[in-house]
């Protein structure tokens, strides 16, 4: 017995019931998801190329498992730097382009 269910009619479905307003919140969450991503992203960069700054050497020899840690730490304080405020950048994009979804016409 085939028991599959395409998630692409479970998500039409589910879309084409929600009112306006809720669309309208959905996504001004989703953007607001969005823009908190893209700084992540952003402060994990520049974590990255703060750590390229520094000369390797010390105690311990470089390896494809500390490079691999270093990364996944870079990517873990990024995401807690970006936590609660952040540094602003999401809040500025969510500010910027807001509108434009606030704007936007909603069909019934």
């Amino acid at each position: 017995m085939n028991t599959f269910i395409d998630p692409r009619t479970v998500l039409s479905y589910s879309l084409n019931k929600a009112t306006p307003q809720e669309r309208k919140e959905r996504d001004l969450q989703s953007l607001r998801e969005s823009s908190r991503e893209f700084e992540t992203l952003l402060v994990m960069e520049a974590y990255k190329a703060m750590r390229k700054s520094v000369p390797d050497g010390g105690l311990i020899k470089k390896s494809m498992a500390i490079e691999t840690f270093q990364e996944m730490f870079d990517m873990e304080m990024a995401k807690q730097t970006t936590q609660g405020k952040g540094i602003g950048v999401a809040d500025m994009m969510y500010k910027q382009m807001a509108h434009l979804i606030e704007n936007k016409k909603y069909d019934e």
